[in-house]
């Protein structure tokens, strides 16, 4: 498979409409499907490091079996998967991300059905920033069709 999509999550949240869309196009297209989990933490400044580190540790475990999850259901219609999990700034690390890796054909928004016109994004919310960086389509599922 040469052809690949990414699926991107934000704050653990999951549109359930996003994943059936993500699954059905990568049927259409025969292609891979990343999920992308991407977490902005933030500590008090003086919090200590085995603090931090244990609930990184405690997210990445939460994370892992979520994004598992939706691997297996995608792998029984014999569709690639591939996962990762980026805590930090969103706007940043979705790029270090996309620039870490082959170009994907299609980004489709996991999280919800409110894009992709600028115009509904919340203002401030950081894909704003990156949008129009992107060398490929964003996608959401939409339940306007669905009855």
């Amino acid at each position: 498979m040469f052809k690949k999509n990414l699926l991107v999550f934000e704050n653990e949240k999951v549109c359930q409409a996003a994943l059936t869309y993500a699954r059905e196009l990568a049927l259409r297209m025969d292609s891979e499907v990343t999920f992308l989990m991407l977490v902005e933490i933030s500590f008090p400044d003086r919090s200590f490091l085995g603090s931090k580190r244990n609930a990184l540790n405690v997210l990445e475990g939460r994370v892992g079996k979520m994004l598992s999850a939706f691997s297996s259901r995608f792998l029984k219609d014999g569709i690639e998967t591939g996962m990762a999990l980026r805590v930090g700034d969103p706007a940043r690390e979705f790029l270090k991300f996309l620039a870490e890796r082959d170009p994907f054909q299609a980004v489709i928004w996991g999280s919800g059905e409110e894009l992709p016109d600028h115009c509904q994004l919340p203002r401030g919310h950081w894909l704003t920033k990156v949008i129009t960086t992107l060398e490929c389509p964003l996608l959401t599922a939409s339940s306007k069709g669905a009855k």
